[in-house]
């Protein structure tokens, strides 16, 4: 009691120390995310510009995206497609709202009967799309279908987006049509010639070991040219994986297990199992034991295991083979049946169908009776006359698929998904038969016109085991990785796997939203580790895979922003040399005359003639539009300075200057520039991204 008057007496006092503790716990996870925002980012895909996309509403997205891909499709691409539609979306919208561009309803409209128009849904009796239709369609699907409804808006959205960016579209390639004046200068750019006399001194006439490229130059070249050298964050890592595979102990275990099903004995349940070999139904057995469910199927030599090739004279109806190894699986196999079958049988039919059977058109109201009465009229018929077979199934067949041909199926094999009884008389009959079968489909008059490659086959029935590695396998498995992982944070990882015979792989430039590791499946959670901010480089973490386990550690973790010296190195190097090689050619290149110059730099004098902008290239030397350009920019028998290339050193002498002929009009010229903007949609939304503020927050939610 006393106790409890002094809690009383210091209520105030508890309050106050629990509302700082709250106080104190909220405000550091205020500091942990990046202020009072923390909240909405960690539930917001993106930013763009001012526009923000909702996990929720994303994640809905992509789930409904994937399922429109189909089953192989993955999240990852999934992500990407729901990513690059929103974000068009978004930046095309606010140029819609920019530029006033509205979808009246009288446009929405036609748009609806346009597309629609073909769905018996919304027309009249006249077979003719009904606006009226469509009206009571939503009204109802909104009154009674809210799901429906709700499908029916996002269609509805999806054609104003359509019709407001064709607009938009429209707008931007009417600003961008070609003038006469622009295609007579398309013309020109492509008929024009320049003749002209040149000396080359290429910089390969300089080894590059005479000029040197230091780090602050290549430093200094990307910060100037940041645009073509800037990264987004990458990271590299190494591992070794260790890999859940049995061992020879479990193969060992396995195999002897199979041989159980030899003989008569009891199964795991301590069930009374009989010995395969005496199975009656082994189609059953198999069911019931195997891994894999029985395959009623026709096997040929080429199609039965390599372990059962070398007895395939042999094999005998009854007989059990094994237990063999067969890739990853322990098998015993059954012979069951055996006889001599052509691997391609060519038939044609005559169906007749009554009222009921499968596909049968509605119009068809005969019964199964009266079907028969014609079936057995026209197998009389082509039985006295095969030769009028193909006619007879044109005229008569009710299987439109292949009625024009006479009836004709093609070459089959046995095992191909025919009905039972028509697959039965293909097997069973020689070239030349003609009979009849009844189906689920109807009547069947069959012709055989061909068989090929008659062969011994089989039907086997085969227990199929994997072979899995066992609960102690696993667990020395997961003991191994454990103390590879310890040992690794202590000592050197490489040393570590060296020392355990494991293999190190590296993967370097790794991106922040790459769905996985080249050689590892489900590796997203390895990525998201690497650029986690906690992760430093020479950290190292174990992973659980669909396979085992993968110890990797960070090697590299670099920011967004310039490529590093080293990677750059590559592409910056050859162009700061060439600059250089450049200077000091040029200064051995004074004066007008060419054949000094080429006899003070050991080159000779070469011809160009019929040069043109269009196709800017110098026999010997290739592609060189500056040299080109420059050549076109001076007169008849005027010499230029020296001109830096793609390739060398260049002087030029203009011999002639050779205008093409004027034409009448340049209107197929303009038309040609006009056509070269119909892929100006792609063009215009890089653009928009280029200028948007976008932050991108995907990689923190998948």
């Amino acid at each position: 009691m006393a106790i409890l008057n002094k809690i009383r007496q210091k209520t105030v006092f508890l309050i106050v120390i629990i509302a700082m503790a709250l106080f104190a716990f909220v405000l550091a996870d205020v500091l942990k995310n990046g202020g009072g925002s923390s909240n909405k980012a960690q539930t917001r895909v993106a930013t763009i510009n001012d526009t923000e996309l909702s996990q929720a509403d994303f994640m809905s997205q992509v789930e409904a995206t994937q399922q429109q891909m189909g089953p192989s499709a993955n999240t990852a691409a999934a992500v990407n497609v729901v990513w690059d539609r929103e974000v068009k979306r978004v930046l095309l919208s606010e140029e819609f709202e920019k530029l006033g561009i509205r979808v009246e309803e009288d446009q929405l409209n036609a748009a609806l009967a346009e597309g629609l128009a073909g769905n018996v849904q919304f027309q009249n009796e006249l077979g003719q799309f009904d606006r009226n239709v469509m009206t009571q369609y939503i009204v109802n699907m909104k009154k009674n279908n809210d799901q429906g409804y709700k499908q029916w808006v996002t269609y509805e959205n999806s054609i104003v987006q359509g019709i407001l960016e064709r607009n938009y579209m429209n707008m931007i390639k009417g600003g961008l049509k070609s003038t006469l004046a622009e295609g007579e200068q398309q013309y020109r750019y492509e008929n024009d010639k320049v003749n002209f006399q040149y000396v080359q001194v290429p910089f390969t006439s300089i080894n590059d070991a005479d000029v040197t490229v230091s780090e602050d130059e290549i430093r200094n070249y990307i910060n100037s040219n940041i645009s073509n050298y800037e990264v987004d964050a990458q990271t590299d890592i190494e591992y070794v994986s260790f890999e859940e595979k049995a061992s020879d102990a479990d193969i060992a275990a396995a195999e002897s297990g199979m041989r159980d099903y030899l003989a008569a004995g009891k199964d795991q349940n301590g069930d009374p199992r009989v010995a395969f070999a005496a199975a009656e139904n082994p189609e059953i057995y198999v069911n019931d034991h195997s891994d894999v469910t029985y395959q009623d199927r026709w096997y040929f030599s080429k199609d039965i295991p390599a372990p059962l090739a070398a007895a395939d004279s042999d094999l005998e109806v009854g007989e059990v083979v094994g237990p063999y190894k067969n890739a990853a699986t322990y098998n015993v196999t059954r012979v069951i049946a055996k006889r001599q079958l052509a691997d391609s049988i060519n038939t044609s039919h005559i169906l007749v169908r009554w009222a009921g059977t499968l596909r049968a058109a509605s119009d068809i109201t005969r019964t199964k009776e009266e079907a028969k009465t014609i079936a057995d009229s026209i197998l009389r018929v082509v039985k006295n006359s095969p030769s009028k077979f193909p006619a007879v199934a044109a005229a008569k067949s009710e299987d439109l698929s292949n009625s024009e041909k006479g009836g004709e199926l093609g070459y089959l094999n046995p095992n191909t998904g025919l009905a039972p009884a028509y697959k039965a008389f293909m097997l069973d009959n020689k070239k030349g038969t003609i009979g009849l079968v009844e189906t689920d489909f109807g009547f069947h008059i069959i012709h055989v016109t061909d068989v090929k490659n008659t062969q011994t086959a089989y039907k086997l029935a085969t227990i199929v085991k994997q072979v899995e590695p066992s609960v102690e396998t696993v667990n020395e498995v997961f003991s191994t990785s454990s103390k590879f992982e310890d040992a690794a944070r202590k000592g050197d990882f490489t040393a570590m796997a060296t020392e355990g015979n494991l293999q190190v792989r590296p993967v370097n430039k790794i991106g922040n939203l790459d769905a996985s590791i080249p050689g590892l499946a489900n590796s997203r959670e390895i990525i998201k580790w690497s650029f986690e901010e906690d992760t430093e480089v020479g950290a190292i973490k174990r992973f659980n895979t669909p396979n085992g386990y993968v110890v990797a550690r960070l090697t590299r973790k670099s920011p967004k922003g310039a490529m590093s010296v080293a990677d750059a190195s590559a592409q910056v190097t050859p162009i700061l040399r060439n600059k250089k090689k450049a200077e000091l050619i040029k200064a051995k290149m004074s004066g007008t005359d060419l054949d000094a110059i080429a006899s003070a730099n050991s080159v000779t004098v070469q011809t160009a003639t019929a040069v043109s902008m269009a196709i800017p290239t110098i026999p010997g030397a290739g592609a060189e539009p500056k040299v080109v350009g420059v050549a076109f920019g001076k007169e008849a028998m005027e010499t230029s300075n020296a001109i830096v290339g793609n390739a060398g050193v260049f002087v030029v002498k203009v011999l002639a200057k050779v205008p093409a002929q004027k034409l009448e009009n340049y209107a197929s010229f303009s038309n040609q520039l006009n056509a070269q903007n119909l892929g100006i949609e792609a063009m215009v939304v890089e653009a928009l991204k280029k200028k948007a503020d976008i932050e991108d927050n995907r990689a923190n939610f998948y």
